[in-house]
């Protein structure tokens, strides 16, 4: 419960949007086979497939999703779409993939498998970034205080639980690291169980900024700070690092600095709670997202606060 009486509609709903009211780059979800499982191969499954047809490993890439992010995990996806006919053909074992997946569109995946039947080598998703990209967990554990978001680069083919953004800069990420961030998923995202569930069109479509002309360029060394500190522990799992009771204190400091400059953005005062800063995030997305009604309402509300009760005699 927060309170709404800053708010010049009490009964203000946060609605889906399909782009971000802030301006942020956009944001997509990840690659989606509907492949049975055919194109997708664990440490393994890819050892075994590899001894087989040995110019396989050119075309299996690591297959990143949430839970391979945040916990170490390793899958790859065997990526055919770019590949000739020629090339595809001289690779049996990869053939049989491809049929697999066909008859498994054909007969046991629905409307959309059937569409996709006569394009076995086409993913129903396809996000193949070129360039190093934002990646946000889809879930993450309701216990961590932060998600743990951050960059992946090629040849990694993010799946469909994890959220891309491209384009992304320093201070991108240093605001959606931050507790102001967190606070509004925690209040306005959906859940997977008791775990956080960020959503593109709920969480980063609709947070808002302090203003349109925040100069946000001055969070990056504090966002690079954060990944400095993250690196400072190489081999330890994005799971670690962020578990209430492990988070080394460089890392715990290094999101306290961040934290800091994010709430000065919004509030030189700061918040003393997240309530709080879910209070000034509600009225912040209600000028955003309709600044006109929202001003006049709430010139109304304080003007009918001001008038005396009862009678004047």
């Amino acid at each position: 419960m927060i309170d709404a009486g800053e708010l010049a509609d009490s009964h203000l709903i946060v609605k889906r949007s399909r782009a971000s009211l802030a301006g942020f780059p956009p944001i997509s979800v990840g690659t989606k086979p509907v492949d049975n499982g055919h194109y997708i191969f664990d440490a393994d499954e890819r050892g075994a497939f590899i001894a087989r047809e040995p110019r396989a490993a050119e075309i299996l890439r690591p297959f990143v999703g949430g839970q391979e992010y945040i916990n170490g995990r390793q899958r790859w996806l065997l990526h055919v779409s770019d590949e000739s006919p020629a090339t595809l053909r001289s690779l049996p074992a990869v053939m049989e993939r491809i049929g697999a997946v066909r008859r498994y569109r054909e007969k046991e995946a629905g409307r959309l498998g059937r569409s996709l039947a006569d394009r076995p080598t086409a993913y129903h998703v396809s996000v193949l970034p070129d360039a190093p990209f934002l990646a946000i967990p889809e879930v993450s554990s309701e216990r961590r205080t932060y998600v743990p978001i951050g960059w992946l680069e090629p040849p990694c083919i993010p799946s469909n639980q994890l959220l891309v953004v491209r384009d992304a800069g320093l201070w991108l990420f240093g605001l959606l690291a931050s507790k102001m961030h967190m606070a509004w998923l925690r209040h306005v995202g959906g859940r997977l169980k008791s775990d956080y569930r960020y959503s593109s069109g709920l969480v980063y479509n609709t947070f808002p900024l302090p203003s349109k002309d925040t100069d946000l360029s001055r969070l990056e060394p504090l966002a690079q700070a954060v990944l400095a500190a993250r690196a400072a522990h190489p081999g330890t799992t994005l799971a670690d690092l962020y578990d209430p009771d492990l988070m080394p204190p460089n890392l715990r400091r290094a999101h306290g600095s961040l934290d800091r400059a994010v709430d000065w953005l919004y509030r030189p005062a700061g918040f003393a709670s997240e309530r709080e800063r879910v209070e000034h995030l509600f009225m912040r997305y209600e000028a955003l997202s309709a600044p006109l009604g929202a001003q006049a309402n709430a010139k109304h509300k304080r003007t009918e606060r001001r008038k005396p009760k009862g009678n004047i005699g």
